[in-house]
């Protein structure tokens, strides 16, 4: 009799379980459907970031529950801080905001002097689209032809703003390793700076993804336009290290410096990073990582990407979290040291 008890008991739990599992797939599938998603990215469009967040737009609606619209919408500014700022205060916190932003947005409250309006620890993360390869590339009619060189010589590089990779690095380099980098900021995102990389307003750039050049501009590379100076990341990329380019961390001088610029190269291991509002409900935060993570997996996808020579290294919503929490837990002397490599003034 108790057994059988069991049994009624145990099956009654098990159909709550389903029941509220199913329940919840509609309520989602049911705010969903017939609405609009904005996906806003934190650059202009043309860019990398761009270019990836109009390709996942084109397919993750199909993985959404009630399928709704998706609209890229650009908000430039700040190193897409006024993008993280937006989605952090101001946009609906219903989850038909994400927000596209540099992951420069994420580390850069924590280590930097500027004021935002976000906290990053505080935001919902869908994931990552890839892990991003930063390199650091000039004119191949520039005065340096290596990256040693720019330790004796200065070298011009166009950037966009604090928070911004191309403002950062160079930044990290100068006060950590003695490079002579000259760094023009303003500009809005990455195509704005390799225009002006074409009118040699500028003579190199670091801090743009390997792919997102490579896409922008393959021409560049079959016509020796430029050079190729270091990697700016924690680990070799297999495709730069067979054209010679070097680790810029390798030339770290001290086991603590070597410490400073992983926590700040960390940035690439989250290349592209996705956000959503802290205050999204639970079950909708679910079906979005879970669509994120699926629609990595379309063929039609992975296809478009192929063509577009774009970079698919995907990471989960839950281990981004993580990672975000592991950094802000860094020690103390490591974030202060790190906040002093990024305080130089760039110069425009």
């Amino acid at each position: 009799m108790w057994r059988a008890c069991s049994c009624i008991v145990i099956a009654f739990v098990c159909a709550l379980g389903v029941g509220g599992r199913a329940g919840a797939q509609d309520s989602v599938e049911a705010f969903y459907k017939g609405k609009q998603v904005n996906i806003v990215v934190g650059s202009s469009a043309g860019g990398g970031y761009d270019t990836y967040a109009r390709l996942l737009a084109r397919h993750i609606g199909n993985y959404i529950p009630g399928n709704p619209t998706i609209v890229v919408q650009n908000m430039t500014g700040a190193g897409s801080n006024r993008a993280a700022g937006y989605v952090y205060s101001v946009a609906p916190k219903d989850g038909t905001v994400i927000g596209a932003i540099f992951p420069g947005a994420i580390l850069q409250p924590l280590i930097g002097d500027v004021q935002v309006q976000h906290d990053p620890s505080k935001f919902i993360y869908l994931g990552s689209a890839n892990s991003d390869k930063y390199v650091c590339f000039v004119r191949t009619d520039a005065p340096v032809t290596s990256f040693a060189d720019v330790m004796n010589r200065e070298l011009i590089v166009g950037a966009s703003n604090e928070g911004g990779t191309t403002r950062d690095l160079p930044a990290l380099f100068n006060n950590v390793l003695g490079t002579k980098f000259k760094i023009v900021t303003g500009y809005a995102g990455s195509r704005e700076i390799t225009i002006a990389l074409e009118r040699n307003e500028v003579q190199g750039v670091c801090g743009i993804g390997w792919t997102g050049i490579t896409t922008m501009h393959p021409d560049w590379f079959t016509q020796n336009k430029i050079k190729v100076l270091a990697q700016l990341g924690v680990k070799s990329y297999p495709e730069l290290q067979q054209i010679g380019a070097p680790l810029a961390i390798d030339f770290a001088k001290t086991a603590e410096d070597r410490k400073v610029m992983e926590l700040i190269l960390s940035q690439s291991i989250y290349g592209r990073p996705y956000v959503l509002p802290a205050a999204v409900p639970g079950e909708r935060v679910s079906a979005l990582r879970k669509a994120f993570v699926d629609v990595f997996g379309n063929t039609d996808l992975k296809t478009e990407a192929t063509k577009m020579k774009l970079d698919l290294d995907a990471i989960s919503g839950e281990d981004l979290q993580t990672l975000v929490k592991d950094i802000y837990a860094t020690p103390t002397r490591v974030v202060e040291r790190a906040r002093l490599a990024l305080a130089a003034k760039s110069q425009r």
